[in-house]
């Protein structure tokens, strides 16, 4: 991979980690707040929701950490090592506990009594977003455990070709 495009990724990688920060310290404890300030009954909600909305972020933080180590990999030429192993099963298993987040969230959001103001669409309209990002979690956390398996043949294959070539040199 071309040691500018690996750049550009790195830097797009840290902008997407400092803006979930700012997400985490600024827009989502003042969202909560401002909600409670709406709507004073949702006041005993805002701090588990917002818990889990800066836990959720903090996943995809550590799905870009892991991204931003395996293109380490692909720039020294290692990315079918076992090593690469390790940064993609850190993304398998924050990909599984986002979606177990959002799987808690929307079976809460579903069996509680949260009080509603106006029509309840407000509830509804956060069960929905739940609901997609259980789906978008799993699908990802599947579609990554598939690309593990992938970088598992390619590796072994590389291995294997490694070995035969040293049997040759050596013959």
């Amino acid at each position: 991979m071309h040691r500018l495009i690996i750049t550009a990724l790195r830097l797009e990688i840290a902008v997407a980690i400092l803006l979930g920060l700012f997400g985490q310290v600024v827009v989502i404890p003042t969202t909560a707040a401002d909600e409670v300030d709406r709507f004073p009954p949702y006041e005993p909600f805002a701090v588990p929701y917002a818990a889990v909305a800066i836990a959720g972020v903090a996943c995809v933080q550590v799905v870009l950490g892991a991204v931003w180590m395996l293109l380490d990999l692909v720039e020294r030429d290692a990315v079918f090592t076992r090593r690469a192993f390790r940064w993609v099963d850190t993304v398998i298993w924050a990909a599984v506990v986002a979606t177990l987040l959002a799987s808690g969230t929307a079976v809460h959001l579903a069996v509680a009594e949260i009080p509603s103001d106006d029509d309840g669409m407000q509830v509804l309209g956060a069960l929905g977003a739940a609901v997609v990002c259980v789906g978008a979690g799993a699908a990802f956390a599947m579609l990554t455990f598939v690309m593990r398996g992938l970088l598992h043949k390619a590796t072994a294959l590389r291995e294997a070709i490694a070995l035969r070539g040293e049997i040759a040199g050596a013959g």
